[in-house]
């Protein structure tokens, strides 16, 4: 027997939980489907945590508009269902003169976004932090932290209360486009189980795979994925730091910064490996890659006050060498493929920009209802 659904969503991070949400709003339903025991256990729960305030990314891409956008639905989305947050901003810092090009380019590419960064002058960031050491700053006011874990769960229950359904332990093994559908077969089913008027790929890490699972899709339209693994170190003792301090960008990252939970504890990361394949571990030996760099805008870290916390990998358009790339959604005049749209790339600042790619993906299901 064949059950029929509206829309299957595969991936319950934020970014799927998000979309399915969205679509629920909009009287469509929605059936999430997740491959893990529980929702969130990939990108969603090994990542910074941070609010982001649309900063770094070109004018008019994706990431800078979903940025600017998600960061206000998601402050409000914060607010009215009781999710914990902080606005605690941050600092980006300039730890030589040499960067304080690279930090009026960072002012600029802001403004372009509509982002207002006030400059810091030593003495002025001093005020601020007063055991930051640097040449210049940028004080965002709206970068913020969020207890990611309490978001998704809110997603869940909102999207739920439109009619959305979450099952987990169900993976897309293959699937079959018909001319106004998709069929669907998960887990071990070898014949489809599920027929969908739209498939929404919201895979994170495995999003090449999943279209890669559908018979006759062109495979030139599935870019590869690239694995940039960031490890995280944790901080023993009490840190001297009301908010969140970030060095300047490094090839594939925002290089190693503090962050702050909201218990005040803090955390150092993420780094940049290339890797091949998903390996979560933490070497202790990275941690004098982290001292050194701390040490450029905090010179009083303690030797022994790191200590290994976890690691993330980002689904990367863009390898090692390459110029960034923008998150990539691709609805059917991408494909040809009517039922199906996939989310590529969905990297930082993913989480921040959820409820605006939900808004978007949405509008675009709509558009080919």
């Amino acid at each position: 027997m064949i059950e029929e659904v509206d829309i299957v969503v595969v991936g319950a991070g934020a970014v799927g939980l998000a979309v399915a949400r969205a679509l629920a709003m909009r009287g469509r339903e929605v059936l999430v489907i997740e491959a893990a025991e529980t929702f969130g256990t990939g990108i969603s729960s090994r990542h910074s945590e941070v609010i982001h305030a649309g900063i770094y990314y070109p004018k008019d891409t994706l990431k800078a508009r979903f940025c600017v956008r998600g960061r206000d639905l998601l402050y409000a989305f914060c607010e009215r269902f009781h999710v914990p947050h902080r606005r605690c901003g941050k600092m980006i810092v300039a730890t030589s003169e040499d960067q304080l090009d690279e930090l009026s380019a960072i002012r600029a590419a802001a403004a372009d976004n509509g982002v207002a960064l006030e400059w810091l002058e030593p003495d002025q960031a001093r005020e601020q932090e007063p055991e930051v050491v640097c040449s210049a700053a940028l004080f965002s006011p709206n970068t913020g932290i969020i207890d990611s874990h309490a978001y998704m769960l809110a997603l869940i229950g909102d999207a739920e209360r439109h009619g959305a359904k979450i099952v987990c332990r169900s993976r897309l093994a293959a699937a079959w486009p018909e001319s106004n559908s998709i069929l669907l077969a998960i887990n071990d089913d070898e014949r489809p189980t599920i027929r969908a008027r739209m498939l929404v790929n919201c895979a994170g890490l495995n999003a090449a795979d999943v279209a890669s699972a559908i018979e006759g899709f062109p495979k030139e339209t599935i870019p590869r994925l690239r694995f940039a693994r960031g490890h995280y170190f944790s901080m023993t003792g009490k840190p001297p730091f009301r908010h969140l301090i970030y060095p300047i960008p490094e090839p594939g990252g925002l290089g190693v910064h503090l962050t702050l939970d909201l218990a005040g504890r803090a955390r150092f990361g993420p780094d940049v490996e290339w890797v091949e394949q998903l390996d979560y571990s933490v070497s202790i030996e990275r941690a004098q890659r982290f001292y050194a760099a701390v040490r450029r805008f905090w010179p009083k870290l303690a030797d022994g006050q790191l200590v290994p916390a976890y690691a993330g990998i980002r689904p990367k358009l863009s390898g090692p060498g390459e110029p960034p790339a923008d998150f990539r959604i691709d609805g059917p005049s991408v494909h040809g493929i009517s039922s199906v749209i996939h989310l590529f790339g969905i990297e930082s600042p993913g989480l921040t920009a959820s409820l605006a790619i939900g808004e978007h993906v949405a509008e675009l299901a709509h558009a080919y209802r």
